[in-house]
């Protein structure tokens, strides 16, 4: 997805979890570090998941473990005012006879995720917020 905000924004709103609130999760434990284990939370929902910060490269890549699965969000700047952000989720099982359900699940996710994104960054709205309310 495009994003009309620098690298260093976008990389920003994933690690900082106060800003991460705006278009994600209502809450995290603290700032996303390499080696680090996050707690994050829907309050909204009562949930909560862990996940295992793999990999930082700042304004450029974060890679993460999450249940059986790894993401990898990689941030390409293609000039100081707009970002290429891509989501790449590796691990599913090939077998499980729900995958094509699950993974069809997973993508409205990201693509929702990205989105509020895009609405936080580039308008200063938090998109997640008002949908949940």
């Amino acid at each position: 997805m495009k994003i009309a905000a620098a690298a260093s924004d976008v990389f920003e709103a994933f690690v900082d979890t106060e800003k991460m609130s705006h278009f994600w999760f209502s809450s995290g434990s603290g700032r996303w570090t390499e080696g680090e284990t996050v707690t994050l939370r829907y309050e909204e929902y009562n949930a909560q998941v862990d996940i295992k910060v793999v990999e930082i490269q700042e304004n450029k890549k974060i890679v993460y473990a999450w249940g059986d699965t790894t993401v990898t969000i990689t941030m390409e700047e293609v000039d100081p005012a707009v970002t290429i952000i891509a989501v790449n989720e590796d691990g599913f099982n090939e077998k499980d006879d729900d995958l094509l359900s699950k993974m069809i699940d997973n993508k409205e996710g990201w693509v929702y995720m990205l989105t509020c994104l895009k609405g936080y960054l580039e308008y200063g709205v938090s998109l997640r917020a008002a949908l949940v309310k």
